[in-house]
């Protein structure tokens, strides 16, 4: 089946329309789809990657199973034919990358948990000393070293550019302390639980982003959970700090970009077919290590 760049589901009224999902209101509950696009840099290229929408949301359904005694989440259904017979009609191109979810008021924090000095907790530590984040770290470390203890490192939920990052306090006054301190808690449990997974199977969890909601029963996970648009996954085998980490993530589609002196504004440029290969077997190889079983499409 050809890459699903958006959806047209004409008996529903308009999607909120995301970088990569689209979200349909069905009133108690939401229909989630993942498209096959792919953003970098906050830019949505001008093509995507062929089932990626459904390995992101199978990776998502496997986390959700794995660490629903940690927290409840959002997952209600990802079966086909339930959520035809909620919207009506036969929709195949929507097979394994759709989930129903409950509803929830979002929580409008990026829970972001590392283990690892990289990305712009790595700008922050050169711009700012070894003082961030309330962590007191050695000096001199080089991009890619594990810290002494997962960091809980909150950002700001952008709608439209970058998330930006804040300190617990600025959260905790945004969200209140009593909240704070829980999804705080609950993202390093998330964290710590998930990267001991990944390393049994040759990945370093090396950063990664959470998202709560609030519902009458409590705030639950939602959107999507560990995949490798959400998070760094390395190659444990070749992890070597101080030099560019092995991934299973977007990172490739980052470099190549970089290559090519993008200027990380819209409109995103089209990924040249070598590039759409490469990240989509990335990804697959992900989806394997991660699951412990190879991606298969329902038609295969």
């Amino acid at each position: 089946m050809p890459e699903l760049l958006h959806t047209a589901l004409t008996a529903l009224p308009p999607p909120k329309i995301g970088k990569v999902r689209e979200v349909y209101d069905l009133g108690d509950e939401l229909l989630i789809i993942a498209t096959d696009r792919i953003s970098a840099f906050d830019v949505v290229m001008a093509n995507g990657i062929p089932d990626k929408g459904a390995i992101l949301t199978q990776i998502s359904r496997f986390w959700f199973d794995l660490l629903g005694a940690v927290i409840p989440n959002h997952f209600i259904s990802d079966d086909l034919s339930a959520i035809e017979n909620k919207i009506g009609g036969k929709h195949p191109e929507l097979a394994q990358r759709s989930t129903l979810a409950k509803k929830a008021k979002v929580i409008p924090i990026e829970c972001v948990a590392r283990g690892y000095l990289t990305g712009s907790l790595y700008k922050e530590y050169q711009e700012l000393g070894s003082h961030v984040h309330g962590m007191n770290l050695p000096k001199g470390l080089p991009d890619g070293s594990a810290l002494p203890e997962p960091l809980f490192s909150p950002a700001t939920k952008a709608e439209e550019g970058h998330d930006e990052n804040i300190s617990f306090q600025q959260m905790a006054k945004q969200v209140g302390q009593e909240t704070a301190e829980y999804l705080k808690g609950k993202t390093l449990e998330l964290y710590n639980l998930a990267a001991s997974h990944a390393l049994k199977h040759g990945i370093i969890l090396a950063d990664t982003k959470f998202e709560f909601g609030e519902t009458k029963d409590g705030i639950i996970l939602i959107d999507e959970v560990l995949t490798p648009d959400s998070s760094r996954f390395w190659d444990a085998s070749l992890w070597k700090p101080g030099q560019a980490q092995a991934s299973f993530d977007k990172q490739f589609v980052r470099d190549y970009l970089e290559s090519i002196h993008f200027n990380k504004q819209p409109p995103g440029p089209s990924l040249p077919p070598m590039i759409v290969e490469q990240t989509r077997a990335k990804y697959l190889e992900a989806y394997a290590k991660i699951v412990g079983k190879p991606f298969q499409t329902e038609a295969s």
